[in-house]
């Protein structure tokens, strides 16, 4: 089931920004001296070929477009606009495995496309190599869509359902609050909030119908929560609350949305999930850190300890463990951790300003320089991403 739909229209724009004309530069066969007959023959077969293609295509007979393209990558399969044609020809025609090749076949000719790891990924995702996809479609993400509004829609909507697949929550929610900043308010990106809110693991046609109603009422919740629309959040969180009042994910998003409101109102909250469910790992780690800031250390080391015992790859577990500790005076003890927690989580600055704390504290002081240096360069790129997005055009298509 595609989840939003790419136009071929707009796919084959898309590659207009990466043409490279198939004559003159391209125009070699690999392994054939130049200005030989045999060349003289190929290129003439790799031309006709790719008339054949564009004409067919253009034609909309896309079968015939399959053929003619496919024949003409036999003869030179260095071609990448090639590849990214049939691609987009298999993807529109629902071929997911055949586009995934074609796309791998790009990627492997043209790493820095952002384009080509996009479609691969959707097309990975579409065969259910949700592993694989969540990679590529992220490292699309990194290197851009140039300027392309509605392929980053649609590859950004894909990245979030994995992340929920794959119970990240938290990184599929700040996902999520980036359609809200260019305006999508739209009742699929409200499902994938209510999925985030109520930490459901499942995409969004896995979700039994005994929970939908509740999904979609979590999701109005997230919308607004999302939007820092206060008094709308708090009133979906109100009917969330009546209707589901023995779900301790509704207590715990509720107590997340309280945090910066009502602290004490929020550890009720988190009290509340651990009474429904004593093993609650995220609502542990969201105590763990309150008390750390109240300098309750005592009351916050048990909850982090277990915390980590729970999850043990749960960076932010790691991170608040370790920052307890080292206030706790158990330097040792907190660097192991907080070391942990940066090989779980490399690019978190957060992560690195913790350790080079820890280091500093231990005596380790060129390791707190290394340390203190990969935060100013991470947290740099993290605040021109932001910037860059808050500076992009407000306007995007609707997965």
């Amino acid at each position: 089931m595609k989840n939003a739909r790419i136009s071929l229209a707009l796919l084959l724009a898309i590659l207009m920004g990466h043409a490279v004309t198939t004559g003159g530069q391209t125009s070699r066969v690999r392994g054939v001296p130049a200005n030989t007959k045999a060349t003289s023959q190929l290129n003439a077969a790799f031309d006709k070929a790719v008339k054949l293609g564009d004409e067919a295509r253009l034609a909309e007979r896309l079968d015939e477009a399959i053929e003619s393209y496919t024949n003409a990558l036999r003869i030179r399969p260095q071609w990448p606009e090639g590849w990214w044609y049939l691609g987009a020809i298999f993807y529109e025609k629902d071929l997911y495995a055949q586009g995934r090749d074609a796309f791998s076949n790009l990627v492997a000719l043209a790493p820095k496309r952002g384009p080509a790891w996009g479609m691969l990924g959707l097309c990975e995702f579409q065969t259910r190599n949700y592993e694989r996809a969540v990679i590529s479609l992220q490292r699309a993400r990194s290197l851009g869509f140039d300027g392309n509004q509605e392929l980053e829609s649609v590859v950004r909507y894909h990245t979030v359902l994995l992340y929920i697949r794959f119970e990240q929550f938290e990184i599929a929610y700040e996902i999520l609050r980036e359609f809200l900043r260019v305006g999508n308010y739209s009742p699929k990106i409200a499902e994938a909030f209510g999925l985030t809110l109520l930490r459901i693991p499942s995409l969004p046609n896995e979700v039994p119908t005994n929970k939908r109603e509740e999904v979609l009422l979590a999701g109005q919740a997230g919308l607004s929560m999302g939007a820092q629309r206060l008094d709308e959040a708090r009133k979906a969180f109100d009917t969330l609350l009546a209707g589901y009042p023995n779900d301790p994910n509704v207590h715990y998003s509720f107590g997340v949305f309280l945090m910066r409101q009502d602290a004490d109102a929020a550890l009720s909250e988190f009290r509340r999930v651990l009474e429904i469910e004593p093993l609650h790992q995220p609502a542990m780690v969201q105590m763990a850190f309150e008390y750390l800031k109240r300098r309750d250390y005592d009351t916050a080391l048990p909850l982090a300890e277990k915390s980590v015992e729970l999850a043990p790859r749960m960076y932010p577990a790691r991170n608040v463990l370790g920052r307890v500790l080292l206030e706790l005076g158990q330097t040792a003890r907190a660097v192991k951790e907080l070391e942990e927690g940066v090989r779980l989580a490399p690019s978190s600055p957060e992560m690195h300003f913790a350790l080079a704390r820890a280091y500093t504290r231990a005596g380790r002081q060129a390791d707190a320089k290394r340390e203190q240096e990969t935060f100013k360069t991470l947290q740099a790129r993290y605040e021109a991403k932001d910037n860059s997005r808050s500076n992009s055009d407000n306007t995007t298509a609707k997965p």
